[in-house]
């Protein structure tokens, strides 16, 4: 019986049931940290990037071309312009065109301001350069304007590029005294108004007489009238060519104040009109010193002129019998 009772007792099966975590272990442990460990690396090459100059980007790319000649010479490109050794790049101190760490905003922001101001002044005197070039193109590729080259000088200021068109003995812009473009003059004018369509710089026009003074210039018609009146002439010509009204920041007369040849003051290289295609620099520090407009009272922008002086429709002068001709 005891035997039969052995054979009878029960098996019991007892289950273990395993969690979803368990079965994976930690391998997804490993995996987040690998993936966090790369954002990180990712996050630190952006901001090395955008805190590395162009010439140190370039000499990065120098090094990884050909690694061992850089590292042996040098030279532009390769990083090594300020440092004592060679290759190892600007030191990170330093403050002209470098963001450092730690640095404020208001003194990244600056930075990045600088940097910008310095491109557009780059990219605006690349401009002008290439205006100068065709203004050049313009005058030699047409016969009558081509006779003139010697009466045009262009130059570069720090207000912009300068077109000076000076008199000659035999071929002046004006007749003594007068405020009327010479034919000749007008045809000029209107091809510079033509070709400065093409550069939205503001302009300045100046009028230049030599020093021959009126007898009764100072009570009246004066060389000063005379220069505002005739560089009022070229503005008219230049808008007759197709330059539009607006590009127009100041038209002035300056008389004998700014002679070409000083040591000769009646020569007859100082009579004459002078063309500024005003940077942005010169254009904002002359609108700064403008007075503000009131709201509600704006009204379309005229010329400066530095006399409110009428001229003739005959474009002569008014005379007297105590004055002179002033060229």
């Amino acid at each position: 019986m005891a035997g039969d009772a052995k054979k009878l007792q029960p098996i019991i099966i007892k289950k273990v049931k395993k969690g979803g975590h368990a079965a994976h272990g930690g391998a997804w442990k490993i995996a987040y940290a690998d993936f966090v460990t790369a954002m990180m690396a990712f996050f630190l090459l952006m901001w090395l990037l955008g805190s590395t100059t162009e010439g140190d980007k370039k000499g990065i790319a120098e090094f990884f071309q050909s690694p061992l000649k850089v590292a042996m010479l040098g030279g532009s490109g390769s990083g090594d312009s300020s440092s004592i050794v060679r290759g190892g790049g600007k030191d990170l101190t330093r403050e002209t065109g470098q963001v450092k760490e730690g640095d404020s905003a208001a003194k990244r922001a600056s930075y990045t301001l600088r940097a910008l101001k310095e491109e557009q002044r780059r990219a605006e005197k690349s401009r002008l350069e290439q205006l100068k070039t065709k203004v050049e193109e313009v005058l030699s590729e047409n016969p009558k304007l081509a006779a003139l080259g010697g009466q045009i000088r262009l130059d570069m200021t720090k207000e912009g590029l300068r077109i000076q068109i000076v008199d000659e003995g035999n071929r002046p812009m004006f007749d003594s005294g007068s405020a009327v473009v010479k034919p000749y003059m007008r045809e000029l004018l209107r091809e510079l108004g033509n070709v400065l369509t093409e550069v939205p710089n503001r302009l300045t026009i100046e009028g230049h007489t030599d020093a021959q003074p009126f007898s009764a210039g100072d009570k009246g018609y004066s060389n000063w009238e005379l220069s505002a009146d005739r560089a009022n002439a070229s503005r008219r010509e230049l808008v007759a060519g197709g330059l539009p009204e607006a590009r127009m920041l100041r038209v002035q007369g300056l008389a004998a104040s700014k002679l070409l040849d000083a040591k000769e003051p009646n020569s007859p290289l100082n009579r004459r009109i002078s063309i500024i295609v005003m940077n942005r620099d010169a254009e904002d520090a002359v609108l700064k010193n403008l007075p503000d407009e009131p709201e509600g009272e704006a009204e379309p922008a005229q010329p400066a002129a530095a006399s409110a002086t009428q001229v003739p429709p005959s474009g002569k002068m008014p005379q007297t019998q105590s004055q002179a001709p002033a060229r």
